[in-house]
C-alpha cells in the first residue's frame, strides 16, 4: 500500500504511541532508514517504525495488522536477501533498540535485537566472555541468531542459536511471550531452529564463555595457484583437528587496503584463517603444521584481541555493493569438490567477490555436513549484474553432485520454497507446525519463510 493511502490521522496516532519516530518518504533521514547492507536491495517503504523498546514494537504490529501492510523486520539489516525492508509496507526498525548488560557472574548476556556483533563483543570481552558470533562486526546479533549463527567459536561453543537461553518477542497477534526452554519450550525452539516466522524478537539471553582478551588467531596466505594442493593440505589437516580451532578458507583476489602492502593488492590467493579459542599453548602446537607447510608466501597468525579478529573481514564487506550469494553443505572436501572451488574460484567476474569455505563439526553440528561453501558475489556497477548472478548460479549447479541436502539459512537468497524447505531439513514439518500455530496469516513472511498454506 503506498503511503499516500495511509490516512495522515492514522500515522500520527501510531507516531504518538511509540517512544520512538515513526519515519516515511520525505523526511529526513528516509532514504537511511530505508536502506540495508545488500545494494541489491533497493526498496520503498511507506513507513519506517524505529522502536525503542517492546511497546513500540507491538505498536507498529498492531498499526501494520490494521492497515494490511506487509512487515519487514530490520535489525542489523544485513541480509543478502534484503529482508530487513520492503517496497509500499512497514519497516519495524530494532536497530534503536541497542542495550546490552553481561552479568559476568552467571555468565549471561541480555541483549535488545538492533545491537550488532562488534557492540556485543566489546560488551563480553570487558569480562573475558563471549559466544559465539558473526565474521563480520557489522551484522546484527538478531538476524544471525535467529538464522543460526556460524563464527569463530562454534566448533568449540556451537552456533550462537545453541547458546540462547530465552527470548522475549511480540508473536503476529500483538502478544508478548517470554520464551525459555522451560516456557513455551516449543515456540523456543522454534526461534532456534525457524529463525524470525515466528515474532519479533525485543530480548535475548545469551550463555556466555571464557574467551580471552587475547586468542591465537590470523590466517596463512598462498598464491592461489596452488589452491589444489593447499587445499588437499587442508583436507588432511582438518580431519582430526582439536575443537578448540575453527578454520575458514577463503579464495579471492587480496583487497586494496592500507594493511596490506601494495604489492599484493589484486593477487589471488588462498588463505587458511584460524581462532584458536583455548590455551595458547595448545594453539601454538595445533597452527603448526598450518606455518610449515609450503612454507606460506605470508603467516598472519598470532596473538590479537578476539575483538580485534572478528573485524577481520570488516573492511572488504562494507554496505552498499551489490550482493548475491549461493551456499552448500559438504559432507566431505573430495577431489571432485576441490577441483569445482578451484574453477569457481578463478572465473570470478568480480576481484571484490569471495569463495568460502566454513569448517563445522565439534559443538557446530549441521546433520553430516563437514563444510559449509557460500559462493559470495560482490559487485558496484548495476552493469555487471547477471555476469557475477550468473557466476553463483553456475557455482551452485556445479557443486550439487558434491553436496548434501540442506543449506545454511544465514546464506540463503530468495531462494524459493523448496529451497527454504532443504535448509531446515529434518525439522520442516515441526516448524510447520508451529508457524500454523503462532503466524497462520504468514504476517512474518520477510524471512526465509515457512509458508503455512503449503
Amino acid at each position: 500500500m503506498p503511503a499516500k493511502r495511509l490516512a495522515t490521522d492514522a500515522i500520527n496516532r501510531l507516531a504518538q504511541r511509540l517512544a520512538g519516530t515513526v519515519i516515511g518518504p520525505g523526511d529526513a533521514g528516509f532514504d537511511e532508514a530505508r536502506r540495508v547492507w545488500n545494494g541489491m536491495i533497493d526498496k520503498t517503504p511507506a513507513l519506517v517504525a524505529r522502536c525503542a523498546n517492546a511497546d513500540d514494537v507491538v505498536a507498529a504490529v498492531e498499526f501494520a495488522r490494521t492497515h494490511g501492510l506487509l512487515v519487514a523486520v530490520r535489525g542489523g539489516g544485513h541480509s543478502v536477501a534484503g529482508h530487513g525492508t520492503c517496497d509500499d509496507g512497514l519497516v519495524i526498525d530494532l536497530s534503536p533498540m541497542r542495550e546490552i548488560r553481561v552479568d559476568a557472574v552467571e555468565r549471561v548476556a541480555a541483549v535488545a535485537p538492533g545491537a550488532n556483533w562488534g557492540e556485543f563483543d566489546r560488551a563480553a570481552q570487558a569480562h573475558a566472555l563471549a559466544v559465539t558470533g558473526g565474521i563480520v562486526s557489522a551484522t546484527g546479533v538478531a538476524g544471525l541468531t535467529l538464522g543460526g549463527g556460524i563464527g569463530w567459536l562454534m566448533r568449540k561453543h556451537g552456533l550462537t542459536a545453541d547458546n540462547l537461553l530465552g527470548a522475549d518477542l511480540v508473536t503476529a497477534d500483538g502478544q508478548v511471550r517470554h520464551v525459555n526452554p522451560e516456557q513455551d519450550a516449543e515456540l523456543f525452539w522454534g526461534l532456534q531452529r525457524g529463525g524470525g516466522n515466528f515474532g519479533i524478537v525485543t530480548g535475548f539471553r545469551f550463555r556466555l564463555h571464557p574467551v580471552g582478551p587475547i586468542v591465537l588467531a590470523g590466517w596463512v596466505l598462498h598464491r592461489q595457484e596452488k589452491a589444489h594442493e593447499v587445499l588437499r593440505f587442508y583436507r588432511d589437516y582438518v580431519a582430526n583437528l582439536s575443537i578448540e580451532l575453527t578454520t575458514i578458507v577463503i579464495l579471492r583476489r587480496l583487497p586494496q587496503l592500507p594493511t596490506l602492502p601494495p604489492f599484493l593488492h589484486g593477487m589471488p590467493v588462498i588463505g587458511i584463517a584460524v581462532c584458536h579459542a583455548g590455551v595458547i599453548e595448545h594453539g601454538e602446537r595445533a597452527v603448526q603444521p598450518l606455518r610449515a607447510f609450503g612454507p606460506p608466501m605470508i603467516d598472519g597468525i598470532a596473538l590479537k584481541p578476539y575483538v580485534s579478529h572478528q573485524t577481520m573481514f570488516d573492511a572488504a564487506q562494507p554496505p552498499g555493493r551489490r550482493n548475491q550469494w549461493k551456499t552448500a553443505y559438504l559432507p566431505e572436501l573430495g577431489d571432485e569438490a576441490i577441483d569445482t572451488l578451484v574453477a569457481a574460484a578463478r572465473s570470478m567476474p568480480s576481484p571484490l567477490s569471495v569463495l568460502a569455505i566454513y569448517q563445522l563439526g565439534g559443538a557446530a553440528k549441521m546433520g553430516d555436513a563437514a563444510f559449509c561453501v557460500n559462493a559470495a558475489a560482490s559487485w558496484v556497477d548495476s552493469r555487471d549484474s547477471e555476469a557475477n548472478a550468473g557466476w553463483t548460479r553456475s557455482f551452485a549447479t556445479a557443486i550439487e553432485p558434491c553436496s548434501t541436502p540442506g543449506a545454511y539459512v544465514n546464506f540463503l537468497g530468495d531462494d524459493g520454497q523448496q529451497r527454504v524447505r532443504s535448509a531446515y531439513r529434518e525439522n520442516f514439518d515441526r516448524l510447520l507446525a508451529l508457524k500454523r500455530r503462532y503466524d497462520p496469516g504468514n504476517f512474518f513472511r520477510l524471512n526465509p519463510n515457512i509458508d503455512p498454506t503449503r
